[in-house]
């Protein structure tokens, strides 16, 4: 017998469906048989049995066109679940709604009844259980000798959320689950039950983990604080258990929720602090029809200002970079993402180390804003090529600038870093240049010139997060540089919409601060990267502590001793009351670099020169660099 149903198993299309249209239909008349037993206590009269047979024919027809409309047979009866419960209830109603039907037209005609009520209902009753009985038999069968046993599956929410996840994952599947617990923060609803699956405290959560042998955690909760939410992670993390979490509800396919939608957690769900959310009409005010220009459009943060750019709608916007392929992939990445608006896209291979791209591109585009964006920003790279990090984010930025406010653009917006702050390396040193080029060139004109600092973004190229992903799946090891390294951290989206909020609503001449919260020990990120991965740390992915890299900090800041955070119209957004800035020797500087340069003349001692003369607070490492 066993033999049997493994290949039952095997071979979903062993039975035709007109075999389980069949086994139904007999079903229902085994029902009406003993629907008449019950009723007469088997001692059916004589008159009642041969009303009965020859009622049979008009029951078999009446039950099998039900069926047909209902569509009774098309499940596969080894995945039944819900639906197809729902599917068969229908059918037997709708006909035990006739056959009552027929009762008083019979009444009504003066004839004699062709079912007793009695009798009708019964049958109903007694079929949904045969038939449904019949279903929830063979999934059980199925179950039993199934090679692949359901993965036990605790769920964080028991919510309406919860509900629509336990039955989204516990559809048959290639992985499939069982839901074992729900996990609540309601204090009412611990010791109750969903579908017969338990309801424990939120706060119990380690204890239930282990008690019920979970091997995933589900976060059904669509908007669960930030802090409660990482302190379920790392519950489920220090368990060894896979973490996923429910997509939005807008997001689901044609409105339905798949076990297959349901996606790992991200490292950003373990800041513990919650998304930032700006003000999105401010921001659509001023791009809405506007035509953007972003250099290093195809970057990290170039690329998400172009997408949020079309988003939000503007007329035209024009991602300037120096790289062909990372250019050619934004343009893909507009007309799937964007699909109607990615036609807005413009794209230019350019540097703004020349000064003749720069100036021929603004004058033909004619931008309302700008986004500067372009820039190095590695810093044990820029450590050892001072001269590069000058040309770009120094020269770069007094080129953008001065052909923006020759062509009069409305707005200027410089990307900066919190590395610009008391800068220890030659990276944070050219750009805190560049917010003095900002501040000496656009400052006291009818352009609008808008400076934003931020930290670390998530993900970007070249951060820690892709790197610590790369070195998991090579068997590692993870390498840190001090074990008490901390660093700030935002998203994409964020950093964008600080950038995007910042310019819409500064009236010029501003440096905005993001408030970021807590800084993040990157040893701490490190251990939960790798616990996310389903790994052990010093037992399967080892951690190795190399050093501080040339010019890196142990803790960033965002503000310089020279500056203070005043508040702005938003709690997150800080604005820097700016120290003095002189002016005409920036840009005797920027003269002086730009002459030199023409002979091949500008060295990186006149780099350090013109640091050490503008920047009193920066300290820079001691290392040997290239003069390259």
């Amino acid at each position: 017998m066993f033999p049997l149903f493994r290949t039952i198993q095997s071979r979903p299309q062993l039975v035709p469906r007109w075999v389980i249209f069949s086994i139904d239909l007999a079903l229902s008349g085994v029902a009406l048989g003993l629907a008449y037993a019950l009723r007469f206590e088997f001692n059916i009269p004589t008159h009642e049995l041969e009303a009965a047979r020859q009622f049979i024919p008009g029951y078999a027809a009446v039950r099998a066109l039900t069926m047909l409309l209902f569509r009774t047979f098309a499940g596969i009866i080894r995945f039944s679940g819900s639906r197809d419960a729902r599917r068969v209830l229908l059918a037997l109603s709708a006909g035990t709604g006739i056959f009552i039907a027929l009762d008083l037209l019979a009444a009504w005609m003066g004839k004699t009844y062709p079912i007793p009520v009695s009798v009708a209902a019964i049958e109903l009753l007694i079929s949904a259980v045969l038939l449904i009985g019949f279903r929830v038999a063979v999934r059980s069968v199925y179950e039993r000798f199934q090679t692949a046993r359901p993965t036990p599956v605790v769920i964080f929410g028991a919510g309406e959320a919860g509900i629509i996840t336990k039955q989204a994952v516990e559809r048959p599947s290639a992985d499939p689950m069982k839901v074992v617990a729900f996990l609540d923060d309601d204090p009412a609803k611990k010791g109750k039950r969903i579908d017969g699956v338990p309801i424990f405290a939120a706060r119990d959560i380690r204890r239930i983990l282990d008690e019920q042998s979970a091997q995933r955690l589900i976060i059904s909760i669509q908007h669960l604080d930030p802090t409660r939410k990482a302190q379920a992670i790392d519950a489920a993390l220090d368990a060894g258990l896979r973490i996923m979490d429910v997509p939005p509800a807008q997001r689901w396919i044609q409105g339905e929720l798949s076990a297959g939608q349901l996606r790992d957690i991200r490292i950003e769900d373990l800041l513990g602090r919650p998304v930032i959310a700006l003000d999105d009409s401010t921001i659509a005010a001023q791009v809405q029809g506007a035509r953007i220009l972003v250099t290093g459009g195809a970057g990290s943060i170039g690329s998400e200002l172009v997408m949020q750019s079309l988003e939000r709608g503007a007329a035209e916007v024009m991602a300037m970079d120096i790289a062909e392929t990372p250019l050619h992939d934004l343009t893909l990445m507009g007309r799937s993402r964007e699909r109607a608006n990615g036609s807005r896209l413009k794209t230019r291979i350019g540097d703004v180390r020349n000064p003749r791209d720069v100036e021929h591109l603004i004058e033909e585009f004619q931008p309302d804003v700008i986004y500067h964006a372009a820039a190095y920003k590695h810093v044990p790279v820029m450590e050892h090529q001072p001269i590069a990090a000058w040309e770009t984010n120094v020269m770069g930025t007094a080129n953008v600038i001065q052909a923006a406010k020759a062509s009069g653009v409305g707005t200027f917006v410089l990307i900066s870093t919190d590395k610009a702050v008391n800068p220890s390396s030659v990276m944070g040193a050219s750009k805190r240049m560049a917010e003095l080029v900002v501040r000496s060139i656009g400052e006291g004109s009818a352009m609008k010139c808008v400076i934003t600092r931020f930290g670390n973004v998530l993900d970007s190229n070249g951060s820690v997060i892709p790197l610590f992903r790369r070195q998991i799946e090579s068997g590692g090891p993870l390498t840190l540089t001090h074990p008490e390294v901390t660093r700030f951290f935002m998203t994409i989206p964020e950093a964008v919409q600080l950038v995007m909020e910042a310019a819409a609503t500064s009236e010029g001449n501003d440096i905005f601060v993001f408030d970021m919260g807590e800084s993040v020990r990157i040893a701490d990120l490190a251990r939960r990267m790798i616990r996310l991965a389903g790994l052990v740390e010093d037992q399967d992915i080892r951690i190795e502590v190399i050093g501080l890299r040339p010019g890196e900090k142990l803790h960033e800041e965002l503000m310089s001793g020279h500056e203070n955070l005043l508040p702005t119209h938003h709690p997150k957004i800080l604005r820097a009351a700016r120290a003095e800035v002189d002016r005409k020797a920036v840009r005797a500087t920027l003269d002086a670099a730009r002459n030199a340069a023409d002979g091949r003349l500008w060295t990186v001692h006149d780099v350090r020169t013109a640091f050490e003369a503008h920047l009193p607070e920066y300290t820079p490492a001691n290392t040997e660099h290239s003069t390259t």
